[in-house]
């Protein structure tokens, strides 16, 4: 016999009626998603109202977006419909937020259920049950092949769990405060953050907020070397300023900087000076979460006993930033009004609990696959357009190319052909310029892929004639 709720949200969530309504708005959605299934142009009838919201839109903002983007608010797993009556194949996802594409059933769920929650925002005075799953979710899964990240702050974005990292980390060694960082890193847009990111044009105009010491990053044609080099510089770095830094800054795999991926004799070499010198480990996971063989790429390369705070966003929705005891925060370092809003804490937890579900990791998980059949899909448009592209590059989810000579300029024209012919991409790194992916690892599957490299194939050989 089972006893009454004792709860009114208890009530609520077992209403019947919403149960009901539930299955109404997912069929409604699935019955209009039914003809995004696959790319096709503007509609004419559109062009004029779109490019005048466009046009607006820009204005508004104080610049022109990167892409003529302006979404109708539907979509179909990795296609989505735009407000100018175009389908796109979207395997950039707003830059690796939407695991699970456009209009997913999972998230819509998460949607319901938050709608019908009390605050629109969880923060620092308020937090629901909500909160309490998803931090207890990521810390579980953190610690599982024994790592210490026993604790999780919630916060609305990937600079701000980066933000919060560098503070527990400078608050625990001060007065330590420089931090060492690898080149072409990418850490994020803040003030402080623009300085710990190796690209000055992120810096113009901007005071200097912290003090950075850069060391090369891991040269896959040369790892012996390599490491000796980047072991030497940061040395270096330390012998020059003595007990001045608080942190080793790692990007375990280079998402901005052009998809280079390290390994473990690579990390553990540096991890093993900066424990020596009392210095924190921060893996800066907000691009690669859930995205290699394990949800936490510091997991994939088996640095479990090695990181003292992990950052992740994007993918997860809400963002955070995970620690040990020992760079517990002391009171008032760590506030904010805003931790996330319940939509995205929500989400965040089907979202993490769906790829964990679905085999997305594992050493032949779906993230594996789907990168080996885009990297030999790639490949062979390589070897049947020679000159058009090289590599690929990247781990699971994350996959990237060299077009051509690896300018900017060739790169960019490229991603904006891609889009304008339906598929959605967008650049990384410098030198070389590569043309990259995140996919929506909950939604793929191999027919996309092969859509995409349809449409690759057909855009760089207008190029190359």
């Amino acid at each position: 016999m089972t006893s009454e709720p004792l709860l009114a949200a208890d009530k609520l969530n077992n209403d019947p009626r919403l149960a009901e309504a539930k299955k109404l708005i997912l069929a409604a959605v699935a019955e209009h998603q039914e003809t995004l299934v696959s790319v096709r142009p503007p509609r004419p009838e559109l062009a004029a109202n779109y490019e005048q919201q466009l046009d607006q839109f820009g204005a508004i903002r104080g610049g022109k977006t990167f892409f003529p983007y302006l979404g109708s608010g539907i979509g179909n797993g990795p296609f989505v419909e735009l407000a100018d009556g175009s389908v796109k194949l979207d395997l950039i996802t707003g830059i690796g937020v939407h695991g699970y594409g456009h209009s997913h059933p999972r998230l819509i769920n998460a949607g319901i259920d938050a709608a019908m929650s009390d605050t629109v925002m969880q923060g620092n005075l308020q937090q629901n049950t909500s909160s309490c799953d998803i931090v207890k979710l990521l810390t579980d899964v953190a610690c599982e092949s024994g790592a210490g990240l026993k604790h999780c702050f919630l916060t609305t974005s990937g600079a701000m769990a980066n933000e919060n990292s560098l503070k527990m980390a400078f608050q625990k060694n001060y007065p330590a405060n420089r931090v060492i960082a690898f080149t072409q890193c990418f850490a994020g847009r803040t003030l402080g953050l623009a300085q710990v990111t190796d690209k000055a044009k992120y810096r113009v105009g901007l005071p200097e907020t912290i003090a950075v010491d850069y060391v090369p990053f891991f040269d896959e044609n040369n790892p012996g070397k390599s490491i000796a080099y980047a072991v030497r510089r940061m040395k270096y770095h330390i012998d020059r300023f003595p007990g001045k830094h608080a942190a080793l800054w790692m990007e375990l795999v280079q998402g901005e900087g052009g998809y280079y991926e390290g390994n473990t004799e690579f990390f553990k070499a540096l991890i093993e000076v900066a424990h020596e010198n009392n210095i924190a480990v921060i893996a800066d996971e907000v691009q690669t979460f859930c995205r290699t063989t394990r949800p936490y790429a510091f997991q994939h390369f088996g640095l479990d006993q090695d990181v003292d705070l992990v950052t992740i966003g994007k993918i997860s929705q809400v963002c955070a930033t995970l620690f040990t005891d020992e760079y517990a925060p002391k009171p008032g370092l760590i506030s904010q009004t805003f931790t996330g809003s319940t939509w995205a804490i929500m989400a965040a937890h089907a979202i993490v609990s769906g790829l964990i579900e679905n085999g997305n990791f594992g050493p032949d998980g779906k993230n594996v696959r789907f990168n080996q059949y885009f990297s030999q899909g790639l490949q062979a448009i390589g070897e049947k357009h020679p000159g058009s592209i090289s590599g690929p590059h990247g781990v699971g989810g994350m996959v990237a190319f060299t077009p051509f000579d690896g300018t900017p300029e060739i790169a960019s024209e490229l991603v904006k052909r891609l889009y304008h012919a339906g598929l959605m991409s967008f650049m990384a790194g410098g030198n070389p310029s590569r043309v990259r992916f995140l996919l929506p690892l909950g939604c793929i599957d191999e027919s996309h892929i092969d859509l995409a490299c349809q449409i690759i194939e057909s855009v760089v050989a207008e190029m190359a004639e």
